[in-house]
């Protein structure tokens, strides 16, 4: 059922670009870049970065303060914050990992997960996609968009927190899902897409919806209505 839940939506919204990037810290900067902005003007912000300023290991502490900010400023508000953010995580990547972040990838899966949590705009949910879409470990990671749809289909529930929200659906998803890093990319861009475009948070478009048929949600607002 999964697997046609995605090839529903990719028939939907087409298939999804391949990841920005696939080196640790350069996601870990990409989450860093930007805040309250749309992926577009995301990509733009870590673009600029990338060639202006440089992503790798050190890059950032060499860089003059204004350019940086002036890159900052084009990833929206609190500018001066995500500078101290993105010098953070460069400080991280040359001191702590001595220049070579990406060895986080060799270490076991739950000190890789703590390791990449150290860095700033970090939480779990972010370390399991590093995991992921580096093709280090098929982790099922989900964002608060994915999580919504798949809530709403029936995988998981919601709970009194995000994170127990999250555990609860990765937890429905075991056995479904599979090991496939390929196919939980995939299905991670598919459901992200999906809960930005229709399954939205406030006034869903379920009359709209490819996958109005399987969501538990649907029915339960439907079986509401019928009621008043």
């Amino acid at each position: 059922m999964l697997r046609q839940i995605i090839e529903t939506l990719e028939r939907t919204y087409g298939a999804a670009p391949p990841p920005v990037t696939r080196d640790p810290l350069e996601m870990i900067l990409y989450e860093n870049c930007a805040y309250l902005v749309s992926d577009e003007q995301r990509l733009k912000a870590f673009e600029a970065l990338r060639r202006q300023i440089g992503t790798g290991a050190g890059s950032i502490l060499c860089a003059p303060a204004d350019r940086l900010l002036e890159v900052a400023k084009l990833g929206g508000p609190f500018a001066e914050q995500r500078v101290e953010k993105l010098r953070r995580a460069d400080q991280l990547a040359t001191g702590k990992f001595k220049g070579k972040p990406a060895d986080i990838l060799k270490l076991p899966l739950a000190q890789a997960k703590k390791a990449l949590m150290r860095f700033p705009g970090i939480g779990e949910p972010g370390a399991e996609k590093i995991l992921l879409f580096t093709g280090t470990h098929p982790i099922p990671a989900l964002e608060s968009n994915g999580l919504r749809v798949l809530t709403r289909l029936g995988f998981g529930e919601e709970k009194p927190n995000y994170a127990a929200t999250y555990r609860s659906a990765q937890q429905a998803l075991a056995g479904h899902a599979g090991t496939d890093c390929k196919f939980l990319i995939r299905m991670h861009q598919a459901l992200r897409r999906h809960g930005q475009e229709v399954c939205r948070r406030k006034a869903p478009l379920c009359g709209s919806c490819p996958l109005a048929d399987e969501c538990r949600y649907f029915r339960a607002e439907a079986d509401k209505r019928q009621h008043f």
